[in-house]
C-alpha cells in the first residue's frame, strides 16, 4: 500500500453553513400525515384519513375523476388482461358495469377462455406448470369447442367477438352465466370488446379454431373500441392487469381516432398493477395524455386495490346523489 493515502487530511467540519429547521422547505408536515382508524366509521371516512402523500393523493384523485366524467356523462372504459378474472373480480366489474359506471370493458383473448370457463364450469385457472410436462395444457376440449363454435358464428357485419361469446353463453344458459363479464355485456348493451393475437390463447392449438373468423371478429372489435376512445374526452381510461396487448391496443386507438380528427386531450388514464410494466407505463400513462389530461398508476394487488376503487367510486357517487339538490 503507498504510503502516500496516509498523507490525505481528513476534511474540516469547521465552518459549514447551516440553516433553521423552522425556514426550511419541508415534504411532510403535520397535514399530510394519516388519521388513525376508528370503529364504524364509513370507507369515505378511511379514504380521507389516509396519509396526502403518494399514492393515497393519487388514488383519492382518481376516485374523483371516474365520479366526475360520470356525473357529466362522460364514458369510463376498463381494458383488463385475463388475470382480473382469475383472481376473482368478474362480479366487482358486472357490478359497475350494471350501475352505469362503466361505459365499455376490452380484454384480451384469454380473457374470454377465463370468462367462459367460470360461466360453464364455475372454475378457471388449470396448473400450468403441472399440465405443460405432459401436454395437457390447454387441451380441455369443452372451452375450445365452445369458444371456437361461437367465434365461427359470428358472421353479423355489427357483431364482434366479444360480443358473439357473449350472445352464445346466454343462449346456451350455461349454469354460472351470471358471472360472465362478456354476457353481462350482451344483457346490458355494453361493448364488451375482445383483443386476439393469434397464437397466444389455448383455443388456438384446437382443431376447431377459424383463424379467418377470429381474425375478422377481433378486428371488429378493435373498431369499436376506437370508437369508444373517440368519445374519451372528459372521461377515464382504467387498464387493469394487462401488461402488453391492451396496452398496445390502447395506443392504436389513441392515434387512429386523433389522425380522424376526434378531439383527445383532457382525459384522465389509469394504470393499475401489481407489478411496474414498461408499455402500459409509457402506452397508457405517459404518451397518450402528453398533449393534454392526466395519467396515473396505482400499483398494488388486483384483488385489493380494484375492489376498494369500486367501493370508493361507488359510495362517493351515492352520497352525490343523496346531497341536498343533488
Amino acid at each position: 500500500m503507498s504510503k502516500d493515502i496516509h498523507k490525505s487530511k481528513p476534511i474540516s467540519l469547521e465552518g459549514i453553513r447551516t440553516s433553521s429547521l423552522g425556514e426550511r422547505k419541508s415534504k411532510v408536515s403535520l397535514e399530510d400525515i394519516g388519521q388513525t382508524w376508528e370503529k364504524g366509521q364509513s370507507l369515505s371516512e378511511f379514504l380521507k384519513r389516509l396519509p396526502s402523500l403518494l399514492g393515497a393523493v393519487d388514488f383519492r384523485e382518481v376516485v374523483q375523476r371516474i365520479c366526475k366524467a360520470r356525473e357529466q356523462n362522460r364514458p369510463v372504459l376498463l381494458g383488463m388482461g385475463a388475470h382480473p378474472i382469475k383472481v376473482g373480480l368478474s362480479p366487482i366489474i358486472i357490478d359497475l358495469m350494471e350501475r352505469g359506471v362503466l361505459s365499455g370493458v376490452a380484454m384480451n383473448g384469454a380473457g374470454i377462455i377465463h370468462d367462459a370457463e367460470m360461466a360453464l364450469v364455475g372454475g378457471t385457472s388449470e396448473d400450468v406448470a403441472t399440465s405443460l410436462a405432459e401436454g395437457d395444457f390447454g387441451m380441455s376440449h369443452e372451452t375450445a369447442d365452445f369458444l371456437n363454435r361461437a367465434i365461427a358464428q359470428a358472421k353479423e357485419p355489427d357483431l364482434g367477438l366479444g360480443a358473439a361469446v357473449g350472445e352464445a353463453l346466454l343462449q346456451a344458459t350455461v349454469p354460472h352465466v351470471e358471472h360472465s363479464i362478456l354476457a353481462a355485456g350482451v344483457r346490458l348493451s355494453i361493448p364488451v370488446t375482445v383483443h386476439v393475437a393469434l397464437g397466444t390463447d389455448v383455443i388456438h392449438i384446437h382443431p376447431s379454431v377459424d383463424p379467418a373468423a377470429t381474425g375478422s371478429a377481433t378486428h371488429l372489435d378493435f373498431r369499436i373500441f376506437a370508437g369508444l376512445v373517440a368519445s374519451l374526452e372528459g372521461g377515464v381510461y382504467v387498464n387493469l392487469g394487462s401488461a402488453v396487448l391492451l396496452p398496445e391496443i390502447f395506443l392504436k386507438a389513441v392515434t387512429l381516432v386523433r389522425n380522424l380528427g376526434h378531439q383527445l386531450k383532457n382525459f384522465t388514464t389509469v394504470n393499475m398493477d401489481f407489478n411496474r410494466h414498461y408499455r402500459p407505463l409509457v402506452n397508457v400513462v405517459e404518451r397518450p395524455t402528453q398533449a393534454g389530461g392526466r395519467g396515473f398508476e396505482l400499483v398494488g394487488h388486483h384483488e385489493i386495490m380494484f375492489p376498494l376503487l369500486a367501493a370508493a367510486v361507488i359510495e362517493s357517487l351515492d352520497a352525490e346523489r343523496k346531497a341536498p339538490g343533488a
